[in-house]
């Protein structure tokens, strides 16, 4: 799905990173310096990013180059999703965000649920774990995978958090206008698939 210079971009990033990481070699850094270098200069070509910011973004790791995890939680009630509002963009998403280091995935969906809806859950079931690249997400310099996590509501009253201007349920025909960063059309009509079939089994890729 995502541009081939994009794809290119990150493949050079990575093998860049990930050399750095373990050569010793004066002249080797180098050439994978000059490497990294490169793909950060596609990346300004194609993009209205200047260069300082994707640097930053985008070439500012270390180590061996593994992809970004990003969790989502999926919370139905009677039938209707939950969705917050994201302040960053106005548009609607799945609760979620970046894995945090020390937290396992059923628990990043919870806290997520709680700080951006206000809902106290338990996770239930896994639904999917996604490849970005794959599916129609505008272009990001990141790898990411995508881990979709039904929760059931426990207790609480939904209420916005620090970075969500809004909390509501939707139904499959009621969608608002959808976060494409975060979550894309046929994902939210994926998880619609799974409160539809409960058999349904784990989508991968």
């Amino acid at each position: 799905m995502e541009p081939t210079w994009l794809t290119w971009a990150k493949e050079l990033q990575s093998i860049a990173q990930s050399g750095l990481a373990y050569s010793k070699d004066v002249y080797d850094i180098e050439r994978l310096e000059r490497i990294r270098e490169i793909s950060t200069e596609i990346l300004a070509h194609y993009t209205e990013l200047d260069h300082k910011t994707i640097k930053e973004l985008f070439a500012n790791e270390t180590g061996y180059a593994t992809p970004k995890v990003d969790i989502r939680a999926v919370v139905f009630q009677e039938g209707k999703l939950l969705l917050v509002q994201e302040k960053a963009d106005g548009k609607w998403a799945l609760p979620g965000g970046w894995g945090d280091i020390g937290l396992t995935p059923s628990e990043v969906a919870v806290k997520e649920v709680k700080e951006e809806a206000g809902l106290d859950v338990k996770a239930a079931r896994l639904l999917a774990v996604l490849d970005k690249k794959c599916h129609p997400h505008p272009p990001s310099a990141y790898h990411t995978y995508k881990i979709l996590i039904q929760c059931e509501i426990v207790s609480g009253q939904a209420a916005q958090g620090l970075e969500t201007s809004a909390v509501d349920f939707f139904a499959e025909d009621q969608l608002p206008p959808l976060s494409a960063g975060r979550n894309t059309e046929s994902q939210i009509q994926l998880v619609f698939d799974y409160a539809n079939d409960p058999e349904k089994a784990v989508y991968f890729d």
